[in-house]
């Protein structure tokens, strides 16, 4: 491969210690130049002096003069003649990985006499990073206050708006002060215009509440009926950010593989995006919402609906209405049809996960036989235009568009789920024992194959629609069951639906899944081989 232009190189004092450092478009480097005479010397002083250092260009976060900052030699600042003799100094931040895909910002400061040769490099650096158009300069925050422990403003205030200031992101904040605050606010007023992303402080709640009314706007100003589920949503232009502070956080644990929220202000301020669909929810021509994480009936939004009687208990009611909902053990018949992704690569009970850069996202949804972005269904002999039918007794009904992995589930609900692929995994749990629900539920837990299981079973599809009841197949309108009355005879009640942590009182529903829909400042989940072979990329040791 060839070499990248070297815009400017010099020696500068790092820790005492002179360096080669050379900057080029793509990467700044570092390299000691007494790695020579300190290995062939005993003196074991030297044994972890730090000997070469790079960090790409697009992971810079910001460079400036340094003031007041001496270097050190053995643990004790130079002397006064020796400082002045290296009176110019510039630091450079980065962002260096650690451990469980947390990313750091990282300073190293070089000295040396020559002051304009130090004001030089700053400038030629910051020209660099200016070209990185990705890079967001002004954002629009919005902080719940109420989010998961009551503490996302303290979060921003304390852990993040120092990094956008350091990076020169500049930012107008809004604390919103009720329910759909930002959605409203998003739907009609901002002018995003002058922004170059959205950012929310607070949980997956909070994202839900931008997410709405971003889409909402660009579907009115694209002249997209809603209401319509035969219409394709037009895509979000701008990018959103989250800053984790809710309890769950399962958006982040799936974008980015944390819910640190230093993690997620980083992928902010280096530009990075990432596609995420998005899943439209009718019923009967009437738009519900949107879900970008899971859609659950029976268990989940029986979980779900008593949890919001018990707001009064905080965070523990989830726990509270988990064990009661489990004991209750309620069942529901009902029948989904659904149309499966046949042409994609990969399945739900793959052991190869998304990962930033992975195939199945790559390719924007397409099937593998078909560069157009079309669905092009087999037609099954059995079936309309390869839907499929199922009707039984469920316990859960579950579509999930993510892993849905948080601290509690850390391989989520669908462990192989993408993030862009235009399919959603519907994961069906029959009527089963006590015993056997529970086998099903502590595998959310830890690794085992929680598809495994005699009364699951788990199919990728690109749409689906749900009927309460024993109603029969209905009557179909092109390629696609259109809608009809269901009878009312069926024993227990109907269910409810959890749709991202809200309530769908509507049980009849169909739900499409669109590509692409949104777009976050994130890069995917990195891979553990390569997230640890980076993990300190500015130094290394000997």
């Amino acid at each position: 491969m060839e070499e990248p232009e070297c815009l400017l190189s010099s020696r500068f004092f790092l820790k005492s210690t002179i360096f080669e450092v050379n900057l080029s478009r793509i990467r700044l480097t570092w390299r000691n130049l007494q790695t020579k005479a300190a290995s062939g010397s005993h003196n074991t002083s030297n044994k972890f002096k730090v000997v070469s250092g790079s960090v790409p260009m697009c992971e810079i976060i910001a460079v400036y003069e340094a003031q007041g900052i001496s270097p050190i030699k053995n643990g004790q600042r130079w002397t006064q003649e020796q400082e002045k003799a290296c009176q110019g100094a510039f630091t450079v931040s980065y962002v260096e990985r650690e451990g469980q895909h947390h990313w750091r910002p990282r300073d190293v400061t070089f000295h040396w006499p020559d002051t304009p040769t130090c004001r030089h490099w700053v400038s030629t650096i910051r020209e660099q990073i200016s070209l990185l158009n990705h890079r967001p300069k002004r954002l629009l925050v919005y902080i719940n206050p109420n989010s998961g422990k009551r503490q996302a403003k303290q979060i921003y205030e304390q852990r993040v708006a120092p990094l956008f200031s350091r990076a020169s992101v500049s930012t107008h904040v809004i604390v919103t002060r009720d329910r759909d605050h930002a959605k409203d606010h998003l739907a009609s007023d901002a002018d995003l215009t002058k922004y170059d992303g959205v950012v929310c402080v607070g949980g997956d709640g909070m994202f839900s509440e931008v997410l709405h009314g971003l889409l909402t706007r660009t579907q009115r100003d694209a002249g997209v009926d809603q209401n319509s589920a035969e219409q394709n949503p037009a895509p979000c232009g701008i990018r959103v950010g989250i800053i984790p502070a809710g309890s769950t956080d399962c958006i982040c644990y799936a974008s980015v593989g944390t819910n640190d929220p230093v993690t997620s202000a980083l992928h902010i301020i280096v530009g990075d995006s990432h596609a995420l669909d998005v899943c439209s929810v009718h019923h009967r021509n009437k738009f519900l919402r949107y879900s970008v994480s899971m859609l659950g009936y029976g268990f989940y939004g029986d979980v779900l609906m008593d949890s919001e009687k018990k707001r009064w208990m905080g965070p523990v009611r989830y726990s509270v209405s988990g064990f009661t909902t489990f004991l209750a053990h309620h069942s529901y018949e009902g029948t989904v049809y659904f149309l499966p992704a046949t042409d994609v690569s990969g399945s739900p009970r793959d052991k190869t996960k998304c990962r930033a850069g992975c195939l199945p996202c790559q390719r924007d949804g397409r099937p593998l036989s078909d560069d157009s972005g079309k669905d092009k269904e087999t037609p099954n002999k059995d079936h309309h235009h390869g839907w499929q039918m199922i009707q039984g007794k469920f316990l859960a009904i579950n579509a999930a568009s993510m892993s849905c992995a948080c601290p509690r589930s850390p391989e989520g609900l669908s462990p192989a789920a993408h993030l862009s692929d235009g399919t959603t995994d519907l994961i069906l749990v029959r009527d089963c024992s006590h015993f056997n629900f529970l086998r099903h539920l502590y595998r959310h837990t830890n690794t085992d194959d929680q598809f495994d299981l005699g009364f699951v079973e788990v199919h990728r599809i690109r749409r689906f629609r749900f009927v309460p009841g024993n109603d029969l197949e209905p009557e179909w309108k092109g390629d696609r069951p259109i809608q009809f009355s269901p009878s009312y005879g069926c024993q227990p009640t109907w269910g409810r639906w959890s749709c991202d942590g809200e309530v769908l009182h509507q049980a009849t529903i169909e739900v499409g899944v669109h590509c692409g829909l949104i777009q976050l400042f994130a890069r995917g989940i990195e891979a553990q081989e390569g997230f640890q072979e980076q993990s300190t990329p500015s130094t290394q040791t000997v």
